[in-house]
């Protein structure tokens, strides 16, 4: 629970959408309000220690690490 806590904080920086996340498929999904294009590439790649990944599919961040089905 404490690294997502730690890359909800960082996606935080970036923006607070009313609708954070979506959960489908064991893929947690950020909004794609938070843009990777705006992401530090130092946050980027903490985010990449706690499971995220920037997804082609939803033009934003997702993770398997955090996601159920």
């Amino acid at each position: 629970m404490e690294n997502l806590i730690k890359a909800l904080q960082i996606f935080l920086k970036y923006g607070n959408p009313e609708y954070p996340t979506c959960c489908e498929h064991d893929i947690l999904m950020i909004s794609s309000d938070i843009d990777p294009n705006k992401v530090s590439e130092e946050d980027k790649n903490t985010l990449k220690e706690l499971g995220f990944f920037v997804s082609k599919e939803n033009e934003g961040f997702a993770s398997y690490r955090y996601g159920s089905a």
